[in-house]
């Protein structure tokens, strides 16, 4: 008897053991944060910040303007502060010179004034024109619809072993919890970090963390920058968006006025053959 009593004993623990197991996992899915979702809706999502990237809390932060010479939209340019400790002294010098020809009256190389890619993180100093998400298991396309340039997002694989470097760079992403975090290696170096033209080598690696905020009206994107050739220690940034109903992206060209001098005075780029 001591035996059966025994077996039957194990055998409803075993059972009631399963029961709380199968009770409990509808609460543990419910309380599983869902993906978060920033296309729904045709929703186009436009820079809130035109100034450039935000400061961080604490620790160092991207460039920003020269205290002698401070921004002023629409009526200035940028010109970089070059003092801070945190670059190397090539690239503090390169964006001395960079200065120097700006208040010469050259006037000041942005991405967008000729039409150029961004790289990683200038493509979130894209104003005026929404950026729009599309969203699947395996890819995120981030598209600026200034001219249509495009981040692709590798979902949930890692990165490869040496990619060619590229304007845009290799991008996997994944999702924690409500965040999607993005990783980008194998960027050129034909690039600048921002509109105060800051350089940087191929050794950059950024990684970005997008999440909805005030109740799904915003986009932040936090950014971390590391590149050991050209910074003494990583940075971060913050850049905020807002949310628009745009509808359907509309297409809008960029470089259709290709002159001799290109928008605002920087060269359009042209080839004198296509490339296929």
């Amino acid at each position: 008897m001591t035996g059966f009593f025994a077996s039957h004993c194990k055998r409803i623990v075993l059972v009631t053991a399963a029961l709380c197991i199968a009770g409990a996992a509808p609460v543990i899915a419910q309380n599983t944060p869902s993906i978060p979702d920033f296309q729904s809706g045709n929703a186009g999502w436009v820079v809130a910040n035109r100034d450039g990237l935000a400061q961080p809390p604490s620790g160092f932060g991207p460039t920003h303007a020269d205290p002698a010479h401070p921004y002023i939209p629409n009526a200035t340019f940028r010109i970089a502060d070059v003092t801070s400790p945190n670059l190397k002294p090539w690239a503090a010098e390169a964006m001395r010179k960079s200065n120097e020809e700006v208040l010469a009256g050259k006037f000041p190389f942005t991405a967008r004034s000729s039409c150029m890619p961004a790289g990683v993180p200038g493509f979130s100093l894209f104003v005026v024109e929404p950026v729009f998400f599309v969203q699947s298991p395996k890819e995120i396309l981030i598209i600026y619809s200034g001219d249509q340039q495009v981040r692709r997002v590798w979902m949930n694989v890692p990165h490869s072993a040496n990619p060619k470097p590229s304007w845009y760079g290799e991008s996997v992403g994944h999702y924690e919890g409500d965040t999607l975090v993005v990783d980008t290696i194998g960027l050129n170096a034909r690039t600048f970090l921002d509109n105060y033209r800051t350089p940087h080598t191929e050794k950059l690696h950024v990684i970005e963390r997008y999440r909805l905020i005030n109740e799904g009206r915003a986009l932040e994107n936090v950014i971390w920058v590391e590149d050991p050739d050209t910074f003494n220690q990583p940075w971060s940034a913050i850049q905020r968006y807002r949310k628009v109903q745009q509808g359907p992206m509309d297409e809008q060209v960029c470089a259709e006025n290709t002159t001799d001098t290109g928008l605002f005075g920087n060269p359009v780029p042209q080839v004198k053959q296509p490339d296929f």
